[in-house]
This record gives structure tokens, sequence and C-alpha cells, in this order.
């Protein structure tokens, strides 16, 4: 297992430092979707199968997909990617499959893993004594999402962006032009 491990993590660090030098959005984000897989090899490889499975369901699944709206709100560069932008992500993705069938052909393990943390604990401790931390993380999303929606608005050369509703649920533009 310290094989499987060792691989997974160097898998990891190669996507990250890879997601790091990018130049273009989209080609860090396929690394970064690599890294976050490699991870979730790493904590399977180490006995943790549910952290494992979260990693891969609200990372590389949920948190990924946001990542791509920011980045289409936004608007990247239209410069359409390669079939070589996928050669080094399907590499790194191939190595973590093939490292994955590898972990289960070896069957059942020798060492008995950590205790199995199932998922009522999980939430007991999230909304238990570290709410403070599950609330300050949420927040952080929020905050990132309304700075991406701020930052990606756009408004035509001349004119404001449109204000806001006054008292009463009115709009000033439109009582402006009532008149």
């Amino acid at each position: 297992m310290n094989a499987a491990f060792a691989l997974g993590a160097l898998v990891a660090v190669a996507a990250t430092v890879l997601m790091i030098t990018r130049q273009d959005a989209v080609h860090a984000l396929l690394y970064f979707v690599v890294s976050l897989l490699a991870s979730a090899v790493v904590m399977f490889v180490l006995g943790a199968a549910f952290v494992a499975a979260l990693e891969v369901i609200v990372y590389a699944g949920a948190i990924m997909v946001l990542f791509v709206f920011v980045i289409m709100l936004i608007g990247p560069e239209r410069v359409p990617v390669s079939g070589r932008a996928w050669i080094g992500p399907s590499i790194l993705s191939l190595l973590l499959l093939a490292e994955v069938a590898w972990v289960l052909i070896q069957g059942p393990f020798t060492e008995q893993p950590a205790a199995e943390v199932t998922p009522k604990q999980v939430g007991m401790a999230l909304f238990g004594p570290y709410i403070l931390g599950s609330e300050i993380a949420a927040f952080l999303l929020l905050a990132g999402l309304v700075g991406a929606f701020h930052l990606g608005r756009r408004t035509t050369p001349g004119r404001a962006a449109a204000p806001t509703a006054g008292a009463g649920g009115t709009n000033a533009a439109v009582q402006g032009r009532d008149r």
C-alpha cells in the first residue's frame, strides 16, 4: 500500500504544479480536477473510503461545476481547447485509474484501516463542534460567488449599471420615465 500511496501523492503534486503553471484557466481547471481525484485516491488507499467518496462528489463534482460557471461568467479568452491540452490530464487520470485497479485487485487489505467513519459521525461533527467552521466556509464560498458575479458583470459603454429598487420597491429609473 505504500507504493499506491506514493504514486497517488506523486500524481496529486504533479497535477497541482501543472495547474499552477498553466496560463489558460480551462487547462488549469483540468489539472485541478486530476489533483482532486488523486487526493481522493490517497484517501481511499489510507482506508477512508467515505472521505474519498465525499472528495469526488463534493470537490471534484459540485465545486468544479461552480468553478466552470465562474470561469464562463468572467469570460475566458475564446481560445479553442486543442487536442494536446487533454494529453497531460488524460495520462495522469489513466495513471490514477491503473492505481485504483491495482489496489482493488490486491484483494482484502492485510492491515486493518483506521476506524470507519460513518456519514452520521461526519454530520454530527460538522454541525456539532465544527459548526462555526462550516458556516465560515459557506460564507466564504458565497462571498467568492458574489465577487465573481460583480467582476463578470458587463455594462454598456456610456450607461451605468441598472439602479437598485428605491423605497416601496419601485425602480427610480422607471419613476423618472413616467413623469
